[in-house]
């Protein structure tokens, strides 16, 4: 597998605050990463360690097949918007652009309002940045970020404050840079629902820990509608669903059974379950989504 970034056991440490957590992270190339986390998760700190904007306290980082030092050199090939983006309210769009451009040596005539036209800028390149939108700041961020054409783009909750509009914008120039220009791109934020739609492998983090880190297509088959049951006798009913060919089911802590299989079936189970003697305190259809599987895995409502 070829990895853009591959972590092994990263750690940042402030004093006595672990903020990253022995965080072991793979990003394939060509691929949009969700990276998910509440506020305080511990997003930002390692997004830092990677564009070499904090040290690591331990662990190790391995950029393009580089380890060690050798990393330093390959970090040109990353683009990032990291928290606020760094931009000049008295200069309009394109010179704010040319300004980074100018220190990184590019001088190509017209690449300013490329960029602006890949973020949704064109209109306003003329503009001065201070009588942007929060939305428009954000795309001119990106826009920065994509200056030098970077292999990986790594953008810390772009979508922050944004309306519906200003996401499905973004959502949309971010695969378009994947698919027209095979761009890895590392996208942190606490919405879990908008992240699905766009992106590929998802890392969830918590307390500065990787709790998970999957696939979509995981993370769909983890998000899946179920029939929870409640019976006086657990282990008698677990029988009663075998017979009754069902076979994707879990005993869970608190004693009820979930079957992820055939929920049309609902009824029949119900049946089966009472003529075998069973006492059904409840059964139903649980619809599963999003918000409450990230909450499970991040402690519940109270830590959102």
């Amino acid at each position: 597998m070829e990895y853009v970034l591959d972590t092994r056991n990263l750690c940042k440490q402030y004093s006595k605050h672990l903020a990253v957590n022995n965080v072991s992270l793979h990003i394939k190339r060509g691929e949009i990463y969700g990276f998910i986390g509440r506020n305080g998760a511990g997003k930002t700190t390692f997004m830092k360690m990677v564009c070499g904007l904090a040290m690591p306290t331990s662990g190790e980082i391995e950029l393009f097949g580089a380890k060690g030092s050798d990393i330093n050199v390959h970090r040109s090939r990353i683009g990032n918007l990291i928290e606020e983006p760094g931009i000049f309210p008295n200069l309009n769009g394109i010179n704010n652009i040319k300004c980074k451009c100018y220190a990184l040596g590019i001088y190509k005539k017209g690449y300013a309002e490329e960029l602006l036209e890949i973020t949704g800028l064109k209109d306003a390149g003329k503009k001065k940045v201070k009588k942007y939108s929060l939305g428009m700041k954000q795309r001119l961020g990106i826009a920065l970020a994509l200056v030098g054409g970077p292999d990986l783009l790594i953008l810390d909750e772009p979508i922050n404050g944004l309306d519906p509009q200003g996401i499905a914008e973004v959502r949309d120039m971010l695969l378009k840079l994947k698919n027209e220009k095979n761009m890895s791109i590392m996208i942190s934020s606490h919405i879990l629902e908008e992240l699905y739609k766009i992106a590929d492998t998802f890392g969830i983090i918590n307390n500065g820990k990787l709790v998970q880190e999957l696939s979509r297509e995981e993370l769909s088959a983890k998000c899946n509608d179920y029939i929870e049951i409640m019976v006086d006798d657990t282990a008698k009913a677990c029988t009663i669903i075998e017979k009754t060919k069902f076979s994707d089911y879990r005993v869970m802590e608190d004693g009820s059974i979930h079957i992820y299989e055939e929920l049309e079936r609902l009824g029949e189970l119900n049946r089966e379950l009472v003529t075998a003697g069973c006492t059904v305190d409840s059964i139903k259809t649980v619809q599963e989504n999003l918000e409450n599987y990230f909450l499970e895995l991040t402690g519940g409502a109270q830590n959102a």
